[in-house]
Order: C-alpha cells, then sequence, then structure tokens
C-alpha cells in the first residue's frame, strides 16, 4: 500500500502553523543574558552523549552550575537521518541512548539542554537543516526535553535568492512557540543583516559578529567569511548597544576564555563581555579545569555585572591605543568600571575621580558626579576594598589584562583641602 504524504505528524505540523497564538516568543526565559556551555569551540564536530553526559556532571561539581551556569549546549554534527515521517533523529553511534534520556540525565543534574540547527537544508557541517521542517523539528525538540536552539544560517542561498532572514527566524520562533516547550530562540546569522533591528520579537539573542576564534587580536580569513579575535569582536559591538535588554541580547559569540595564551587573557576576555551584558556561553573542555580557570569562570562578582538585573550594556567612556576605560550602570546606582590593557607591554595607569568628575550614559541618562558624591570601590578580580573615589586610582596594567571596579554611593563628597590627595593604598596584585 502506498503510504500517504499527509501522515499525522504533518498534519498536526500544519494545525500547529495555522494557529494565531503560534506568532509570539517565550517571554521570562533570557531576563538576564544566558549562561552556559557549548561543544562547537573547543571540541568541533567531535562530541558523543558520553562529552555531554560528563559536562554535566563537571558543571555540577566545579561550582559553575551554583555560579549562574545553566545551558548544556550541543553544536553541530549531533545529526542523523530524517524518519519516514520527516522527524529528525540524532546520530545512532555517537548519541545511542537518544535525546530524551540525554536530556533526562542533564535535568537530573540540575541544568538545561541545547541543540542546535540551521535554517538552511544544511547546517554548516552539512547535516540536515530545518528549512521546511522547523514545525517538525520544533515538535521533535519538545518531545526531547530540549531548552535552548541555537539556529544557524549556512546554506540559505546567496544573493537575491537568498532566504528572508527575518521570515526563516520568525518561522522557527512560531514553531518552537506551537509545540509549547518553552526553548531559548538563539539567532546566529553572524550580523549579517542587523538582526539587532529586527531581532527582539522573534529571539532572546543574536549574534553580532562573525566566528569568534582563541586569539587575542586578530582576523583570519576563510574565503568570503572571517573569524575574529576578543579585541576585534569587543570593536563591532560599538553601537550596538541601544538594542539589547532583558529578554533580548546582543551575542558577541561563545566565550574562548580557557582556550587563550594566559590567564591574563582569560579574565580580560571574561569581564569584557560582562561589561557587554554578554551571554556567558563557555567554549572549553570544563571536564577538568585547572584552579585558576574555574576561578575565572565562576567568579561571583564579575558574572554580577553581566547579570545585573537593569540588563544595560557597558560602553567605552575613554580610549587610548593602549587603554581603554569602559563603564556599566548597575542597579541601585552603581557602576562597573574596567580598565583594559590591550597592548603587548605593560602599562602605569592613573585615574583620579576628582578630575574626570563624571561617567555619563547617553543610553540612560545617569550620571555621576565624583566632585559631590563618594563611591566606594571594589576590584572585582582581588576581591578587595580599594579607597574610595575621594581618592585616585594609580595601577600597572599587566600585558593583555584588566582592572575591574565596582563603584558603589555612600554619600556626599566631604570638602577637600588642596593637595591633600593621597596616593591609593593599594591593592593585591593580579596574576
Amino acid at each position: 500500500m502506498m503510504r500517504t504524504t499527509t501522515t499525522l505528524a504533518s498534519a498536526m505540523a500544519l494545525l500547529l502553523a495555522a494557529s494565531p497564538a503560534a506568532a509570539q516568543k517565550f517571554d521570562g526565559l533570557a531576563d538576564t543574558p544566558p549562561m552556559g556551555w557549548n561543544s562547537w569551540n573547543h571540541f568541533g564536530c567531535q562530541i558523543d552523549e558520553d562529552l555531554i553526559k560528563e559536562t554535566a556532571d563537571a558543571m555540577a561539581r566545579n561550582g559553575m552550575r551554583d555560579a549562574g551556569y545553566e545551558y548544556v549546549n550541543i553544536d553541530d554534527c549531533w545529526h542523523g537521518e530524517r524518519d519516514e515521517d520527516g522527524f529528525i533523529q540524532p546520530d545512532p553511534e555517537r548519541f545511542p541512548s537518544g535525546m530524551k534520556a540525554l536530556a533526562d540525565y542533564v535535568h537530573e543534574r540540575g541544568l538545561k539542554l541545547g541543540i542546535y540547527s540551521d535554517a538552511g537544508a544544511k547546517t554548516c557541517a552539512g547535516y540536515p537543516g530545518s528549512q521546511g521542517y522547523e514545525y517538525q523539528d520544533a515538535m521533535q525538540y519538545a518531545r526531547w526535553g530540549i531548552d535552548y536552539l541555537k539556529y544557524d544560517w549556512c546554506n540559505t542561498g546567496e544573493g537575491g535568492a537568498q532566504r528572508n532572514p527575518v521570515e526563516a527566524y520568525t518561522t522557527m520562533r512560531d514553531a518552537l512557540y506551537a509545540a509549547g516547550r518553552p526553548i531559548v530562540l538563539s539567532i546566529c546569522e553572524w550580523g549579517d543583516n542587523e538582526p539587532w533591528m529586527w531581532g527582539e520579537e522573534i529571539g532572546h539573542l543574536w549574534r553580532t559578529t562573525g566566528d569568534i576564534i582563541n586569539c587575542w587580536d586578530c582576523e583570519v580569513g576563510h574565503g568570503n567569511w572571517s573569524s575574529f579575535g576578543i579585541m576585534n569582536i569587543l570593536d563591532k559591538q560599538d553601537g550596538l548597544r541601544e538594542y539589547a535588554g532583558p529578554g533580548h541580547w546582543n551575542d558577541p559569540d561563545m566565550m574562548e576564555v580557557g582556550n587563550l595564551s594566559t590567564p591574563a587573557e582569560d579574565r580580560a576576555h571574561f569581564t569584557m563581555w560582562a561589561m557587554l551584558a554578554a551571554p556567558l556561553i563557555a567554549g572549553t573542555d570544563i571536564r577538568d579545569v585547572s584552579d585558576s580557570l574555574r576561578t575565572t569562570l565562576t567568579n561571583e562578582e564579575i558574572i554580577a555585572v553581566d547579570q545585573d538585573p537593569l540588563g544595560i550594556q557597558g560602553y567605552a567612556h575613554k580610549k587610548t591605543a593602549d587603554v581603554e576605560i569602559w563603564v556599566k550602570p548597575l542597579m541601585d546606582g552603581d557602576w562597573a568600571m574596567t580598565i583594559l590593557n590591550r597592548s603587548d607591554e605593560p602599562q602605569d595607569f592613573e585615574y583620579d575621580f576628582m578630575n574626570e568628575y563624571a561617567f555619563e550614559d547617553a543610553l540612560t541618562g545617569r550620571r555621576t558626579a565624583f566632585e559631590k558624591e563618594v563611591y566606594d570601590v571594589r576590584d572585582l578580580w582581588a576581591g578587595e576594598d580599594l579607597a574610595d573615589t575621594s581618592r585616585p586610582i594609580r595601577k600597572r596594567l599587566p600585558v593583555h589584562d584588566v582592572l575591574a571596579l565596582r563603584l558603589t554611593p555612600t554619600g556626599p563628597m566631604p570638602t577637600r583641602q588642596e593637595n591633600e590627595i593621597e596616593p591609593d593604598p593599594g591593592s593585591a596584585k593580579q596574576e
């Protein structure tokens, strides 16, 4: 007997697609930037269910889960074939227990499972994409217990024949909503079509650039596309902060913390992503991390800057060729302040708040007045309180490192006599 093309599954998908209730995204899933882990940066296609289980175990054991890391995300190359009804299946050799069992395993450890697909006919690595199967794939993810979808942009056509990105991502948004399971939608079209202009109503985060790579300051060409180092991607965030906020985040890509050359670079990278209110998605092998890397990834005071409920992205207050000063408004009148040494040489840094007078955020209208108000100053990597803003800060910044501070208002500025400024008594040395 010939098999009918309209199976029960496809009929259900058509019914869900017609539902007006599908025309929205799930709210409340990313009120602060998502935190988790992704397989791609370190492992590429070398993934299987043992790696995912071991990573979930490690996150529960090494303090990452307790620090706020929530998602264990499988990137490209997990796919097998579609079954006779069109439903995607995992690779039976890499994931012999199936995705439902793997999701259950991850959930039992207090974590959530993420997965990957593509808006084209094939993924970037050549596996089956979701184009034309959006509703079936969303239904399958819901059945499996998936919590996060990274949705890529390979094989979507070129030039005038390219798929419309707003249509493509809206279709998957609606499919996920119709399937009924709250799933974070990560738009990954590399910023080519300015997703910050249209992504807020569709996804929970959107990539702003091409792929990140594990170098401090470089660009690597790959034919008609490029990968970028940490400083290159940081520069490309200029002008985007107004589009980010609770539930809709600029995404400068997964972190290379742990894959860089020095602990200082890891620390600087992590701090700048926190200043950007970026998703903190680790991209290294965390199954047996060093004490140094664990300390970096779980620094609760830096994470608090990233996860601040105001959801305001930081900005560059001052820049020179070697040193940048970034600031970020926080809850309760606090400010985060980061001094970044981009250069290949140590830099001596001095900042006299009394002579600088103010940070002024054009986005929110918030302004400091250091000549009128005192702020306590805390070094977030040393974990120590410094002098308040009535005294200047003087530091020697190591190569490719940061000084990360939190400023907390304490009251009006007392009267100060001329030449009364004393040197900052200093804080613990960084690595």
